[in-house]
């Protein structure tokens, strides 16, 4: 079934020069497509409408100011099992943990600051695309 999911490409990502690296996993990958695309500084309302779910666990601030701290790529990805898809390509959070050939297991280093995000059921796809890219989804 085709579905469609947002992956950030997060500050750390966009500051090693990986962007093209990881675009270039998704677009690779038999019947999958990019549909929109767009780089930009999150503001804090942004921030908070994506991670609001966290807000008053220990690791939200750190988490917003991360993903404050410098320019991300948000895309649409749409294929055949996509979510899962770009879930397994981004590997485990914890680059330790993450398969190699994985975008974490080959270039993450520290769990915080993990270069990928991926949206993790078609509900949350659905949550994030709207704020992400309103008035498309």
């Amino acid at each position: 079934m085709t579905s469609r999911t947002l992956v950030l490409l997060k500050p750390d990502a966009v500051r090693r020069g990986l962007i093209g690296e990881i675009i270039g996993r998704i677009e690779r990958k038999a019947g999958w497509s990019i549909s929109a695309l767009d780089m930009r500084t999150l503001d804090q309302d942004t921030l908070e409408q994506h991670y609001g779910e966290h807000k008053g666990k220990p690791f939200y601030e750190p988490l917003v100011e991360f993903m404050a701290s410098g320019p991300v790529v948000a895309l649409v990805v749409e294929g055949e099992r996509v979510i899962e898809g770009v879930r397994a390509l981004a590997g485990a959070t914890d680059p330790l943990a993450a398969n190699p050939g994985s975008v974490r297991g080959d270039f993450g280093v520290i769990v915080r600051e993990n270069l990928i995000h991926a949206s993790d059921s078609e509900e949350s796809a659905e949550r994030e695309l709207k704020i992400f890219f309103p008035g498309r989804f």
